[in-house]
């Protein structure tokens, strides 16, 4: 595992994704390590898989900037993971 304690995590590009996955073959599943902490996947991390992906509208909820697109991938826990809290 890898960390970068104290440094903002760099956003990869879809380019970075794209050649990142040339090897994996069309039918594995995607899973998605968030980090315990701000860079630190040493520490552990929550394992969620890929289920939707989409251009997601971003707007600041004024009228003088201009509304942006950023293609989103979406995440959830895998089948059976999720745990309910009861108050």
């Amino acid at each position: 595992m890898w960390r970068i304690d104290g440094v903002a995590p760099k956003v990869w590009t879809a380019g970075q994704l794209r050649f990142a996955l040339t090897a994996v073959p069309d039918e594995a599943h995607v899973h998605v390590g968030v980090a315990d902490g701000p860079g630190n996947f040493v520490d552990g991390y929550d394992e969620f898989v890929l289920v939707h992906a989409e251009p997601v509208e971003q707007a600041d909820g004024t009228k003088t900037v201009p509304q942006q697109v950023r293609f989103t991938l979406f995440a959830g826990a895998a089948a059976g993971a999720y745990y309910f809290e009861v108050d």
